[in-house]
C-alpha cells in the first residue's frame, strides 16, 4: 500500500491504457459491503461507453479493509484501467471527496466523473444513458433514478414512499439534484468548486450532495435528469421499518434547513425558513392526505408532517446523524 496524502492510500492498481487517454471515471465509495460491491463491479466493467472509462473505488474502512481486498480481488481476475484507494477518515463526506479528488490526480485529462454506490446496480446501458443525456441537454451535472429492491418480504408496497420515489420521472433539464448516489459530474464542475467539494459537516447526516448542489446552483452550474440511466439499489429489510422511515423524514427536513440557512445565514433569512417551517407544518396535512390517496399508503401521508418537524427540530440543533452506526443505517 503506497501513500498519496496524509488521508489517502493507494491499495492496489491496474494499468491496461494510458492514464491521459482515460476520459470518464467511475468513482464507487465502500463501506462494509464487500459481496454488494462485487456485484456493484460487475455492472460497471460491463459497460460499453465510446469513451475511454477507469473505476477508482474508494474504501472507508480503514481498519477492516474488506471492500479493498474483495475489490482487489475482483479486478485481479476483471483487469481493467482501476484504483483501489483507502479514505483514511471515515464518513461519506471524506470517501466522495478521496475519490473525486483521486480522479482528478490520476487521469489529467478526464472530462466527466461518474458516481455509485456500492448498495446499487448499474443498468446495462448506465453510463451511455447518463453521457446522452449530458451531450443533447448540455448540462454541467445529470442525474439518474434509484430503484429501490428490497430485502424480504412486504417491501415492495414502500416503493410508493417519498423515502424511496425518484426526484423526477422525465428525462432533460432539472431545477437542481439531491443525491450522488447516481450522478454525472462534469469537468467544468470540479474545475471551478472548491476542495473539499462534498462539506465533512455533513458526514453522518447526509445531505452534503444536496449541499454541494445547492452551491453549484449558485455559481450557475445547470442540471439534467436521465430516466434511462438507472441504478437499482439494495434496500435492506431495516429500513422499511417505521422507526427507520420516519428518522429519514425527520432528516430531510433537517438538512433543508440547513440548507436554507447556509444560503442566507442573515437574522431575516433565519426568519424566513422558520415562517416557511410553520407554513409546511399547517400543510402538512391536506398534502399527506393527497399523498396517501396518491400512493395508496397510510404512512406515506405523514411524510410532510415529518418533514416540517425534522425543519423545526433543525433550528433547535437537534440533527440526527443518521450514518453515525453503520449498522443501523
Amino acid at each position: 500500500m503506497t501513500t498519496t496524502g496524509q488521508d489517502i492510500s493507494v491499495y492496489f492498481r491496474t494499468e491496461l491504457e494510458d492514464a491521459g487517454d482515460i476520459e470518464l471515471v467511475v468513482v464507487l465509495p465502500t463501506f462494509r459491503r464487500p459481496d454488494h460491491v462485487v456485484k456493484t463491479l460487475k455492472t460497471i466493467v460491463s459497460q460499453r461507453p465510446d469513451i475511454s472509462y477507469a473505476t477508482v473505488v474508494v474504501e472507508n474502512d480503514a481498519d477492516g479493509l474488506a471492500g479493498a481486498a474483495a475489490t482487489k480481488d475482483f479486478f485481479l481476475g476483471h483487469p481493467s484501467d482501476s484504483v483501489v484507494i483507502v479514505a483514511h477518515q471515515r464518513g461519506n463526506c471524506h470517501a466522495y471527496n478521496a475519490g473525486w479528488a483521486t480522479a482528478l490526480q490520476t487521469y489529467p485529462n478526464l472530462k466527466a466523473i461518474a458516481i455509485i454506490d456500492d448498495d446499487e446496480v448499474a443498468a446495462p446501458e448506465w453510463l451511455d444513458c447518463l453521457i446522452a443525456a449530458q451531450e443533447t441537454t448540455g448540462a454541467d451535472m445529470v442525474g439518474g433514478p434509484q430503484l429501490p429492491v428490497f430485502e424480504g418480504d412486504g417491501g415492495q408496497k414502500w416503493k410508493r414512499h417519498p423515502v424511496f420515489t425518484p426526484h423526477y420521472d422525465a428525462t432533460g433539464p432539472v431545477p437542481i439534484l439531491y443525491s450522488s448516489g447516481n450522478v454525472l459530474v462534469t469537468r467544468g464542475v470540479l474545475d471551478a468548486m472548491p476542495q473539499p467539494f462534498l462539506d465533512p459537516a455533513f458526514n453522518f447526516i447526509g445531505g452534503g450532495d444536496a449541499d454541494f448542489y445547492s452551491r453549484c446552483k449558485a455559481k450557475g452550474f445547470s442540471f439534467a435528469w436521465a430516466t434511462d440511466a438507472w441504478v437499482a439499489e439494495t434496500v435492506p429489510a431495516r429500513r422499511t421499518s417505521a422507526s427507520w422511515i420516519r428518522a429519514r423524514s425527520l432528516r430531510n427536513g433537517a438538512i433543508s434547513t440547513m440548507l436554507e440557512h447556509r444560503r442566507d445565514p442573515s437574522f431575516k433569512g433565519r426568519l424566513r425558513t422558520f415562517g416557511k417551517s410553520l407554513a409546511l407544518l399547517g400543510a402538512s396535512v391536506p398534502r399527506g392526505l393527497e399523498l396517501w390517496n396518491k400512493s395508496g399508503l397510510a404512512a406515506a401521508g405523514l411524510y410532510h408532517f415529518y418533514v416540517a418537524i425534522g425543519r423545526l427540530m433543525a433550528e433547535l440543533g437537534l440533527i440526527n446523524e443518521q450514518y453515525r452506526t453503520p449498522e443501523k443505517n
